[in-house]
């Protein structure tokens, strides 16, 4: 039978686990996300090109993964535990929980959010936008909307969304040396 559930650590006892060199964490989230802000010392290893064999040369520490609220991790749990880490572990809570128990994070503001993020801020105003015309102006701007939510139930069903396409060509999402995992980024504490 094989393990489908991940064990998991709290940020406390991983923070000192870290310090103790017990453990390696990895931090499964997309570039975007992890431009803009990462846990330090963690190792950026995107769930999109995971590979188990990556960690071949690790098998006797303690791999512990995470990703934003610790859904993508558990979503993924199979994938993870057939690393050849000792022990398999997740983050409880992923990056948020480690934010609000006050560890310190590596933070980039001159990285642009997340384009997940984007795309919920472009398609949320364009349907508020569409309702807004159609109520002021003319029902057949309630066609905006249809298409904004039809384009996110694509999104859903395919994997492909258009939307986040269109703005990762956008110059705020042009890569900056500094949003660049291992450039020197600014260390802030939540």
């Amino acid at each position: 039978m094989t393990k489908t559930a991940l064990r998991e650590i709290d940020p406390k006892t991983l923070h000192g686990w870290l310090e103790e060199e017990k453990a390696v964490l990895i931090d499964i989230r997309e570039m975007d996300e992890y431009a803009r802000e990462h846990i330090p010392g963690s190792r950026l290893v995107p769930l999109s090109g995971f590979n188990a064999n990556d960690f071949d040369h690790e098998h006797d520490k303690i791999g512990v993964f995470h990703c934003n609220s610790g859904n993508r991790t558990e979503q993924a749990a199979a994938q993870l535990l057939s690393t050849s880490f000792r022990e398999v572990y997740h983050l409880d809570g992923g990056f948020q929980a480690w934010r609000k128990a006050g560890l310190p994070i590596n933070l980039n503001r001159k990285a642009s959010i997340s384009i997940l993020r984007q795309v919920q801020i472009t398609a949320g105003s364009l349907v508020v936008l569409g309702v807004v015309l159609a109520v002021l102006y003319s029902p057949w701007f309630m066609a905006l909307s249809a298409f904004v939510g039809a384009g996110l139930v694509f999104a859903g069903t395919t994997g492909t969304c258009g939307m986040a396409s269109f703005l990762s060509f956008m110059p705020w999402n042009k890569p900056l040396k500094s949003a660049v995992p291992g450039a020197p980024t600014r260390t802030a504490a939540a």
